[in-house]
């Protein structure tokens, strides 16, 4: 075993500390955030969603109008394990900055309503918000049919 020691003067030991918290400080505000939303994440809350009302107001932070109640209000248990479509999903959510791993085996509530205002819709086209303890966790927009899709709260 070797056991090396030294003595720096406190001058040294200023001048090290400093440069380090100068790199740290450097990187903190050139390197992204990950998973950021390009919504204006701070401007958005994921909180607070107790009801299918609260969810409706979720969606309307995104600009999206619904069309009265929630079609489905459903009670589902997040898998344990993930399937394909399952993984599928859950990278969706992870663009968008959140992710249904760290909701394993927890029971969820997931509201589902009609969007009037997608633009060029040419269907029906629903948004879906998974909530769990009143926190936003999971959701999205999709559309059935030849030309459907899933996409973020964004719509991107």
């Amino acid at each position: 075993m070797f056991v090396y020691s030294f003595r720096a003067s406190s001058l040294k030991a200023f001048a090290t500390i400093s440069f380090a918290l100068v790199i740290l400080v450097a990187l903190i505000l050139t390197v992204p955030s990950y998973g950021a939303l390009e919504t204006n994440a701070d401007a958005v809350s994921y909180s607070g969603v107790k009801n299918a009302q609260d969810a409706a107001k979720f969606l309307n932070q995104f600009g999206w109008k619904v069309s009265g109640d929630a079609v489905e209000t459903v009670e589902l248990k997040i898998p344990s394990e993930f399937d394909n479509v399952f993984t599928e999903y859950n990278e969706i959510q992870k663009r968008q900055g959140l992710d249904l791993g760290r909701y394993r085996r927890k029971n969820v509530t997931r509201y589902t309503f009609e969007v009037t205002n997608y633009p060029d819709a040419t269907g029906k086209v629903l948004a879906s918000v998974i909530v769990h303890k009143g926190n936003v966790i999971a959701g999205d927009l999709c559309q059935n049919g030849a030309n459907g899709f899933v996409v973020g709260f964004d719509g991107k």
